[in-house]
């Protein structure tokens, strides 16, 4: 990386100076089909320092970055099955963090796009890219946990952990499409996942190419605290336990965008935190009269109803987090006072 990153994000993109969950595995086929898509991508700095990161092949000659991975580079190069190939020029969307790169001759299989925008959430999801020093792709295996709006599509968080050098890296669904673009995580555990949008990525295939070496600019993520999106503002209270910062700023995002069911469910998080059960009751209802798959409402949802001595309503939770999320299942059951294997 060639400029400071803010505390609370960090991207997965491995730079040398001079200086919980149980997820089903894909099928050998599966993870054969995805990780063919999905290269090296090697960087050199103007200081004699380097680089690494993942990419997708979308297009003939054409592979999808994160920008802050080819930020600074004076030159570019991908690997796959042990060959390099020069990258010759970038189309930048630096605000989305999203670099399409022109690699001449490159031999590797196209992705197919999928849709970011379609994804539902308990989805299984599965991530590529050159962890480490990994001299081979490597995949991991989660589920959508949210999808949140932003510019006519969504940003993706999964479950699926990623590491540095992913940065770039693929978000394949259960049939193999590309559903998103690996790109940044928040520090610390419990850790946020964020997939870029590949309606982006779409979109992005018609720009004019610019040369690799081009002036930078910061994504949303690496701006300062007042431009980020209300996704990112929530996560320090959430995990400092903040309620009376989170329940400000969960009702300002659902304010100014009313039809987003995270900004409510954050809302009801703070309520439930703060004592306002009755208010945490009515917003998580209403978070799941929407979206019937949202594990996190229903678990407050059974918890409130444990609370209240509604214990076959929050038997019903628990039945249903069983086939959506077993570890949130297992939560509730533990919060519940019921044995679990």
């Amino acid at each position: 990386m060639t400029r400071p990153v803010p505390a609370l994000f960090c991207s997965a993109f491995l730079y040398f100076g001079l200086a919980n969950a149980i997820y089903a595995a894909p099928t050998d086929e599966l993870v054969e089909k995805i990780s063919a898509h999905v290269v090296k991508v090697q960087v050199g700095l103007a200081n004699g320092g380097y680089g690494l990161g993942s990419g997708v092949v979308v297009a003939k000659d054409q592979v999808v970055t994160n920008c802050h991975v080819v930020a600074g580079a004076v030159s570019v190069s991908v690997n796959t099955n042990g060959e390099n190939y020069s990258a010759s020029a970038l189309k930048p969307d630096w605000y989305h963090d999203l670099c399409i790169l022109t690699v001449a001759g490159l031999n590797a299989p196209i992705a197919t796009f999928g849709s970011s925008e379609n994804l539902k959430y308990e989805q299984p999801v599965y991530t590529v890219g050159f962890a480490n020093f990994s001299p081979r792709p490597n995949a991991t295996y989660g589920f959508v946990k949210s999808l949140y709006p932003m510019d006519d599509s969504v940003v993706v968080r999964a479950s699926n952990a990623f590491r540095m050098g992913d940065s770039g890296g693929g978000l394949f669904d259960d049939t193999g499409n590309l559903v998103g673009i690996v790109t940044v995580k928040s520090p610390g555990r419990d850790a946020f996942y964020y997939n870029m949008s590949v309606e982006w990525v779409q979109r992005l295939l018609n720009k004019p190419e610019q040369p690799i070496v081009s002036k930078s600019e910061l994504a949303f993520w690496a701006e300062s605290h007042e431009k980020w999106p209300f996704f990112m503002k929530i996560v320090q209270p959430l995990k400092t336990g903040d309620w009376a910062a989170l329940e400000t700023i969960a009702s300002q995002w659902a304010e100014q965008e009313p039809q987003t069911t995270e900004a409510l469910f954050y809302r009801a998080v703070a309520e439930f935190s703060l004592k306002n059960t009755a208010y945490a009751e009515l917003h998580l209802n209403q978070v799941v009269a929407t979206n019937s798959n949202h594990s996190s409402a229903l678990y407050y949802l059974g918890l409130i109803a444990e609370q209240n001595g509604k214990r076959i309503e929050a038997l019903n939770m628990v039945a249903a987090l069983d086939v959506l999320d077993v570890n949130i299942a297992n939560e509730l059951k533990s919060a519940m006072g019921i044995k679990t294997d």
